[in-house]
């Protein structure tokens, strides 16, 4: 894939370099690089591939989530959830659940290790969805282990958060920078080739 190198798209970059440089959880936004794992998922005999403006909308809403959440921006965050899941997660309820979890987000390095494309997922609305699996580090050699999943419900309107889920690794159960075998089953990340631990 090219990489865009517009006047635009390299100011856009780079004022989103700054401000998660402001943020206590990243030095940077993530990133999807080409160790990044891949996958499409389609209804049967319906040809898709994700466009280059699909990616970056989508790595763009979950940039700006998380780094909302990194800085404990709940308003922000709460607001890049999806209608329904608004409704089904009232707004207190939903900022005291993270207010209860204090270390999530807090300094980690976050990794994107798999990006998964759904197009019209059966049982869910219409659209494209994806799914993002991470892995954030911190120094303390705890990490975070979860997923975010993203949706468009039709082409160019934005993508909005549709579900996320993240747990929290103590050091107890994480042997050189891994967690333990009988505890990956247990995460809700999708770890794969990031299992290891070099960046």
């Amino acid at each position: 894939m090219a990489i865009d190198t517009s006047p635009v798209r390299r100011i856009a970059l780079a004022i989103g370099a700054a401000l998660f440089a402001a943020g206590p959880a990243m030095a940077a936004p993530p990133q999807l690089g080409p160790e990044v794992e891949r996958d499409v998922v389609a209804p049967e005999g319906v040809a898709f591939a994700p466009a280059a403006a699909d990616e970056e909308g989508a790595i763009d809403r979950f940039a700006a989530y998380v780094a909302a959440l990194a800085k404990r921006d709940y308003d922000a965050a709460y607001a890049m959830l999806r209608l329904s899941l608004q409704a089904s997660s009232p707004r207190l309820e939903w900022e005291m659940n993270l207010r209860k979890r204090g270390t999530l987000w807090a300094d980690g390095r976050l990794r994107i290790l798999r990006l998964s494309w759904y197009l019209d997922p059966a049982g869910q609305p219409p659209g494209v969805y994806a799914a993002f699996d991470f892995r954030g580090d911190r120094a303390d050699g705890t990490m975070d282990c979860g997923y975010v999943v993203v949706h468009r419900a039709a082409p160019g309107a934005g993508f909005a958060i549709v579900r996320t889920d993240t747990s929290e690794v103590p050091p107890e159960l994480i042997e050189e920078g891994v967690p333990k075998a009988d505890v990956l089953h247990q995460l809700p990340c999708y770890l794969g080739k990031g299992i290891a631990t070099a960046f």
